[in-house]
């Protein structure tokens, strides 16, 4: 019993286990919004963990890269690393950050599958490679305990406006291309209502308005994405209809 109750309390604080556990009270708003914070934050948590494999299928599938923006991947990239290394660094909860670390996973793999197979399907491994070694590297750098604090926090404020460039590049090419090409609009939809949710577990876990901040972008910027995705995706559909016509 005590090995649970030291669990449970590591996850949803002491004071919100004896009110829940010992004491019946269900009623304490704080425990309330706790644990829907931390419910919300490991099931993002346990998402995450696939969040991006329907987009990585989809470019496997067609063995091309078209429609998405490298500019874009790198940007996104920098994004979820900055925001690991700051709140690793800052020893925020694992449920309010931990998303970020298999979404860059997934975001490397992305990258390493367009720089392979580019937007024509042809392969080419050794910039693929070297884009995979020589993100390692800033990975260590920024993780490893080499960048100071401050430095990290610079580089999260800097979140804000590169998701907005980010998520505007392939805005863009998705305009120009009039077509959202290999973009997964089970990914998108997975983004958009994860940082959504990470509004509410950010206030709650970490009050940081940094972070805060790059969740509201995320959601404004995901959401677009995904109302190209659907505008898109019904023009395809309606197409043979008017060349029947």
């Amino acid at each position: 019993m005590e090995t649970f109750k030291s669990v449970a309390s590591s996850v949803i604080t002491e004071e919100c286990y004896n009110n829940y556990v010992e004491d019946l009270n269900f009623f304490d708003v704080d425990c309330f919004k706790t644990v829907v914070s931390k419910g919300l934050g490991f099931g993002i948590v346990l998402g995450s963990v696939f969040v991006k494999a329907p987009q990585i299928q989809k470019i496997v599938a067609a063995k091309s890269g078209e429609g998405l923006s490298f500019a874009s991947i790198l940007m996104e990239l920098f994004a979820y690393t900055t925001m690991l290394a700051y709140s690793y660094a800052k020893s925020f909860p694992f449920s309010s950050y931990g998303d970020s670390l298999f979404v860059m996973i997934q975001t490397v793999m992305i990258g390493f599958l367009y720089l392979t197979y580019g937007n024509t399907g042809k392969n080419s491994q050794s910039r693929s490679y070297m884009f995979v070694l020589l993100y390692g590297v800033f990975l260590y750098v920024v993780v490893g305990g080499l960048t100071p604090v401050s430095v990290l926090a610079s580089m999260q404020a800097l979140n804000v406006p590169v998701v907005i460039v980010a998520k505007s590049v392939q805005i863009v090419t998705n305009f120009q291309n009039s077509s959202t090409g290999q973009l997964s609009a089970i990914t998108q939809a997975l983004l958009f209502f994860g940082s959504l949710a990470r509004i509410f577990t950010s206030i709650q876990e970490t009050g940081d308005s940094i972070i805060i901040l790059s969740f509201v972008v995320g959601v404004v910027m995901n959401g677009m994405i995904m109302l190209q995705i659907l505008y898109y995706w019904n023009s395809a559909m309606n197409l043979p209809a008017k060349k029947r016509d």
